[in-house]
């Protein structure tokens, strides 16, 4: 017997063990040698990881796409593995020394501090490949790969090497990003621009004559960083600025550190913005940084790598001036101090002329929080423009597809202004860059130490001191190769040829730069072939309130809470179900509940086939069924079948969510086994019919188990092996299982006949229930103009008509009585005589009321959703919420209008 309720925790546990045990999920299974391959990588998570919501969606539909095709008799690879995520692994071993009072990374030094992070790598590194088992990612565990794994480390070194070889990898004094808490370069897409209140300064600097005396001119700039005035070295004003036409080539003296500095004409200056002259730090301004590259204002850096004044020692902000003492003072402070000394110091001299409220974007590391520094400095880099015209072209030519097809767009923009991609990383926890060097500056890039020694001594004909860059690379970089570095690139390996270039890459819309597109510059220049066929990219879980969720708001929702309160089936199908393309998912624990239920409704559906004797039969023959009702549920399925596959095909996973949904709890469990109640309860029942509509029902459960597989695969499995346990030779794990074909048991007169039986009831039910007849009123049914069809199907149902819709009987007639609200059903014309059940003019009143209330809410919403400035300033869970009410709103009102239109015909 089944166990009376669904028990998910003690489920998943022993199907997880039945998979490991049958190793279901390994690729190159002997009995699919000459299958075709299907390959999907995972994008690693951090190995700093667990489970969060994002990953639980982006796993659920790969699993869902890698179950479905394994179903189908592919040789699935879902290639598993986890990323040594250099900056938050650091950051997380780095706090746990603090936490713990222990020596930080510096005072343990390099070797130890990477003994140290390897150790934690050990101990926690695994968490969330467990938490993914629980989901039920069906990867390939046997093959899990790690970013800093010897293999995928020569891979990575190799690749540094081939570059810089071939002129694609440079070092260059540029501006970077600089994170000062974590004192490493980072990129743009680690950058998030968040709104401050700040102020804007307007200082005076006076205007010298050739000899260097003042004037009595002076030229007021605007600034929101008083601070790095100390390294201006030129003015900027507009070329078409009548204001300052006179001033450009003349020299300025530059308050507090005495620096004498040009007036140069720069389209860079807005004439319209703050005075219309603008100070220029090269060193610590992008912008400035070409504004002065173009009028040959060499940059000066005055801060060092935690943003504090850097004055001591730098010959470069002395530039042959006599600073005051009060700047020299400066030295040594943080960024944020020194700048209200400066504003101090400049109202002091008489030299701040105005001070704005400002409101402006300032950019802050994604993991540090903290300001981040425009910071001048010596790093490697990748030209990636030749490898980003092939990536382009890879997708225009149909190489590589989108889905949705709109980030095709954003991919193009992004790729066609792409910028030298900074790889360096002044971090410990990484691949450490192949670089040697020696005393006189001479670089040796090799991919080992001992070949750096002898290109060295056949340069300076002995053996000299080398030094390796302490530097690592970017986290990315090892990542762009992941799609064949897991594979076993460089090196030929079968598994490379087998299922390299992958079919499938599923991942969230926020990397499409960070990620999608270094794999595809990667993977066609170092293979010469796109790695993936489609991408496609899933939006993001939001709490049920549309909000992002975030651990400052308090409303992240935990997906391991959620399997542990409703099992990882019920959450599978709730992301599956509502991860329509475009649109990001609200998720509360009251939707995860409500797809509880449906696995408690099959559960439960399958006990009571198992107590009305429904077992498989092992010649049972789908084909040859006589009742019209199997045959009508074997139509469905078919349908059904049809429809899940054609969702998943085309990526459309809500869609085929929906079908299964609908086949298994609309038709299979409320109308099927409903409708068969009476053959398998009932007495003097034909008993070919009784078995017949027994063993059907088992097979439908079993092709359910089937359909809803890449969905709900724990409850699935377990299903499958509970109802087998009766066939006289035992079945394998249904993971391994082929697909549903029910194609051939499509039955055109059983779904007319039953169809119409089920809309029949289904318009009687909705006709009751938008026209407020009590629940336990019975009415009449009078079918009008029937034909020998109809009457006949009348005749064979009317026992089911009876007691499904509540009717007191059923008649026949030529015209609809008097006061009935009329049911077009297939053609067929069904009048509800209502008089003396309905009083029908207070209805009619009541449904017009309910229609007015409903129509003045759309317009009340329409007046906000059609308000530019609503749209522009409400937060974007309020505008979607509004969006919702108006289309449930519109719902109503449909629902409203077609009761009225059954009242007007009664």
């Amino acid at each position: 017997m089944m166990d009376k309720t669904f028990d998910p925790a003690a489920v998943e546990a022993r199907v997880s063990a039945a998979w490991e045990e049958g190793q279901a999920f390994r690729a190159g299974r002997p009995e699919r040698a000459g299958a075709e391959p299907f390959s999907i990588v995972i994008p690693p998570p951090n190995v700093t990881g667990s489970l969060h919501m994002g990953h639980a969606l982006n796993n659920t539909i790969q699993d869902i796409l890698v179950r479905f095709e394994r179903m189908r008799g592919k040789d699935v690879l879902w290639q598993p593995g986890t990323d040594h995520a250099g900056i938050a692994t650091q950051m997380v071993v780095e706090r746990k020394l603090m936490e713990t009072q222990q020596p930080g990374r510096r005072e343990l030094g390099r070797e130890e501090f990477l003994r140290r992070v390897w150790a934690w790598k050990e101990e926690s590194g695994g968490t969330i490949i467990g938490q993914l088992k629980r989901l039920g990612a069906s990867c390939d565990w046997s093959r899990e790969r790690f970013t800093m794994d010897e293999g995928l480390s020569r891979a990575v070194l190799k690749t540094f090497v081939d570059l810089h070889a071939q002129g694609l990898i440079y070092r260059d004094k540029r501006l970077v990003n600089w994170d000062p808490k974590f004192q490493t370069a980072i990129s743009d897409l680690e950058v998030q621009q968040i709104e401050v209140k700040g102020h804007l300064w307007h200082f005076d600097y006076p205007v010298v004559d050739e000899a260097g005396t003042p004037t009595g001119a002076i030229i007021t700039v605007a600034t929101t960083r008083p601070e790095t005035m100390l390294g201006d070295t030129a003015v900027a004003v507009h070329p078409d600025d009548e204001r300052y036409r006179d001033l450009v080539g003349k020299r300025v003296r530059l308050p507090l550190v005495n620096r004498l500095i040009p007036i140069v004409a720069d389209a860079y200056s807005d004439p319209e913005k703050g005075t219309g002259a603008v100070k220029i730090t090269p060193a610590h301004d992008f912008n400035d940084f070409e504004v002065g590259r173009r009028n040959g204002c060499r940059p000066i850096n005055v801060l060092d790598a935690e943003a504090r004044i850097q004055i001591a020692g730098n010959a470069d902000f002395l530039d042959g001036a006599e600073p005051e003492d009060a700047a020299l003072a400066l030295d040594g402070l943080d960024r944020f101090e020194a700048r209200k000394r400066v504003v101090s110091l400049m109202e002091e001299r008489g030299l701040l002329r105005l001070v704005e409220p400002n409101t402006h974007a300032v950019p802050h590391g994604d993991r540090s929080g903290v300001v981040i520094e425009p910071y001048l400095t010596d790093q490697w880099y990748v030209n990636v423009k030749p490898l980003a015209e092939r990536a382009l072209q890879a997708v225009r030519d149909g190489q590589t597809r989108f889905v949705p097809d709109n980030y095709e767009k954003i991919f193009f923009q992004w790729l066609e202004n792409i910028e030298p991609w900074c790889v360096s990383r002044q971090l410990w926890w990484g691949h450490q860059i192949p670089v040697w060097y020696d005393a006189e500056g001479g670089i040796f890039v090799t991919e080992s130490e001992a070949d750096a020694v002898a290109q060295a001594k056949a340069k300076h004909g002995r053996e000299v001191a080398l030094t390796r860059d302490p530097d690592v690379l970017d986290t990315w970089f090892s990542s762009a190769l992941w799609p064949f570095s897991t594979l076993g690139w460089p090196d030929k390996t079968p598994e490379l040829a087998r299922f390299y270039p992958t079919n499938t890459l599923v991942t969230g819309k926020d990397i499409i730069f960070f990620w999608v597109a270094r794999m595809m510059m990667m993977g066609l220049h170092l293979t010469d072939q796109a790695p993936f066929e489609t991408v496609y990219l899933h939006t993001l879980v939001r709490d049920e309130k549309g909000a992002k969720m975030s651990k400052s708001k308090g409303n992240v929702v935990d997906p391991v809470d959620l399997i542990d309160r409703f099992g990882a089936d019920a959450l599978r199908f709730t992301l599956a179900a509502l991860a329509a393309p475009g649109r990001d998912i609200k998720l509360g624990p009251q939707r995860v509940e409500g797809y509880r239920n449906f696995a408690t409704k099959l559960w439960n559906a399958a006990r009571f086939a198992e107590m009305n004797g429904c077992e498989l039969k092992a010649d049972f023959r789908p084909e040859a069924v006589r009742e019209t009702l199997n045959a009508w549920a074997l139509t469905e399925a078919a349908k059904a079948v049809t429809e899940v596959a054609q969702g998943i095909t085309v990526y459309r996973f809500n869609d085929a969510a929906a079908a299964a949904y609908r086949f298994v709890w609309n038709v299979f469990c409320d109308w099927y086994l409903e409708l068969a109640k009476p053959v398998l309860q009932g007495e003097g029942v034909d008993p070919a019919a009784r078995a017949e509509t027994q063993a059907t029902v088992a097979f439908l459960i079993d092709q359910i188990a089937k359909l809803l597989h890449p969905f709900m695969p724990f409850l699935t499995e377990e299903l499958w092996a509970i109802k087998g346990q009766v066939l006289p030779t035992p079945r394998g794990l249904l993971a391994l299982e082929s697909w549903p074909e029910l194609s051939a048991y499509t039955n055109k007169q059983a779904e007319e006949e039953i169809g119409w039986l089920v809309d029949l009831i289904s318009e009687v039910r909705s006709a009751r229930s938008e026209t407020n007849v009590p629940a336990g009123a019975q009415v009449p049914l009078v079918l009008v103009g029937a034909d020998e069809g109809v009457r006949a199907r009348v005749e064979r149902w009317s026992e089911t008509l009876t007691r499904l819709a509540r009717l007191s009987e059923i008649g026949f007639a030529d015209a609809a009585p008097k006061n009935a609200v009329q049911l077009l059903v297939r053609g067929s014309v069904a009048a509800l005589p209502l008089e003396g059940i309905v009083d029908l003019a207070a209805e009619v009143a009541r449904l017009k009321k309910e229609a007015g209330k409903a129509r003045a809410e759309i317009g009340k919403i329409d007046g906000k959703l059609g308000n530019a400035d609503f749209l522009a300033r409400a937060p974007e869970e309020v505008v979607d919420e509004q969006r919702e009410r108006r289309d449930a709103e519109a719902a109503r009102l449909v629902k409203f209008e077609e009761a009225l239109v059954r009242l007007s015909e009664a």
